[in-house]
């Protein structure tokens, strides 16, 4: 910790104003340089809590906002860490590194329209910069625009020839192009690089299927599977290649691996009716070719299901929720004696007599309306209850009294999650981790991202 040295009188005064030590404390410098430190240590929510105290002090500091959106970020806190970009951005638009930050936590947000446009504003205000070209080229990537993304990815190769990623994702771009051929000094630069990373062998494998080099098509897949056994889809293409040789009984074999791990890819199904078919087992082709026509057609609703799937289902709810303790403390009882219908109805409920508990808590907030802790502890009766509405009007109520309970937001959030509120609940989730309850990280990382 810095301390200056001061001229006794006025240390003197210093000290009868305050304490210096608490002074030192409420030193937004300090606390920004704390978030630094721990920032680089991998200490994100020691960080994120150090962040938010130097902004308390001082919320007009760019770089307060910008880092601790950093820190959630890292958290899988996306976001959250949005918002504080987009403060960041108001405090200093001209910072490029804020728009690269966001234009990431965009797209990892499923945001890649909105992605391109921070990149670009990246890239108007530095040029040089090879990673902003090279994550532009990556949105554009996904939402299929490849020549575009070609074009960052030259560029970013061009500022940073080390990038081996880009000329990865620059030989998958130039498939999509129907530039095969040209995709493979691509490939071929990442595998001299990296002889292990058994995408890049994928990766040429598949454009071999494409120019009829079967035979090296199959060294390539071959070496892909020993990397990655677990890799699915090196099985199928590997399959098709050794059914272009003839090679039915191999293939099929192939095309069975892809099918124990990647279940619903059709054209494995299809590969495989081929090969039965000229194995002679047309009751197995029969099978394996419907197998295929009804999966194919069930992708039609996949998106929906993965949608439906996403929230948390009932089971999750009561496990998340049933972590939280509600807060309760020995207090000096008040004249209305509200905090002893709070006690009594959180000992009424430990003993399974949910009717009376939420009588109690009616009864407390009755007595005293501003009592936050009773709208909370009520607010988990009712969930439990299956009245996620009324708990989520309790948990409105609590926030509204205290805007620091933590535990309220969290519990807001994983309901609003549960009943299909996704951004809602996640954003509660991300302002519950910001005021230090650090449970809310688990369920962001599994459901908000």
């Amino acid at each position: 910790m810095k301390r200056c040295l001061l001229p006794l009188a006025a240390l003197v005064l210093c000290l009868l104003c305050q304490p210096w030590r608490a002074a030192a404390q409420q030193n937004p410098v300090d606390s920004f340089d704390e978030g630094i430190l721990k920032n680089r240590a991998g200490d994100f929510t020691g960080a994120l809590k150090a962040f938010s105290v130097a902004i308390t002090m001082n919320p007009d500091r760019a770089e307060s906002y910008y880092n601790r959106g950093l820190a959630k970020a890292n958290l899988n806190d996306h976001r959250g860490a949005l918002l504080d970009y987009d403060r960041a951005i108001e405090l200093n638009p001209g910072d490029a590194l804020v728009y690269l930050s966001r234009g990431a936590s965009k797209s990892k947000q499923n945001d890649d329209r909105g992605a391109l446009l921070d990149y670009g504003r990246a890239i108007e205000l530095n040029p040089a910069n090879a990673q902003a070209y090279y994550n532009r080229g990556q949105s554009r990537r996904r939402v299929e625009q490849y020549r575009g993304a070609l074009a960052d990815f030259n560029k970013a190769i061009e500022l940073n020839p080390a990038n081996i990623d880009a000329y990865y994702l620059r030989g998958i771009t130039k498939q999509r192009l129907d530039d095969v051929k040209g995709s493979l000094p691509d490939f071929a630069k990442v595998i001299d690089a990296t002889p292990k990373k058994p995408l890049a062998y994928a990766g040429r494998g598949v454009s071999r299927v494409a120019l009829n080099d079967f035979a090296g098509a199959i060294a390539d897949l071959n070496k892909a599977i020993e990397l990655n056994p677990e890799d699915g889809e090196s099985y199928y293409y590997r399959g098709f290649a050794k059914s272009k040789l003839d090679d039915y009984k191999a293939a099929l074999t192939d095309f069975n691996q892809t099918i124990r791990l990647m279940g619903t890819y059709y054209p494995a199904y299809y590969g495989r009716g081929l090969c039965r078919s000229k194995l002679a087992d047309d009751k197995g082709a029969i099978q394996d070719f419907n197998q295929a026509i009804e999966i194919d057609n069930a992708n039609v609703n996949k998106e929906a299901k993965q949608v439906y799937a996403s929230r948390l289902t009932r089971d999750v709810l009561d496990n998340f929720r049933n972590q939280v303790q509600a807060r309760s403390s020995i207090n000096k009882l008040s004249k209305d004696r509200a905090e002893a219908y709070l006690s009594r109805g959180s000992s009424r409920k430990a003993q399974g007599d949910a009717r009376l508990a939420i009588a109690d808590m009616n009864r407390a907030v009755e007595l005293n309306p501003t009592y936050a802790d009773a709208y909370f502890t009520r607010a988990l009766i009712r969930s439990e209850q299956g009245d996620q509405h009324a708990a989520i009007i309790d948990c409105n109520n609590t926030i509204k009294l205290n805007p620091r309970y933590a535990e309220a937001y969290y519990i807001r959030g994983i309901l609003k999650n549960s009943l299909g509120d996704e951004n809602g609940g996640c954003l509660d989730l991300s302002k519950a981790g910001e005021l230090g309850y650090n449970p809310a990280y688990k369920v962001i990382a599994a459901y908000c991202n």
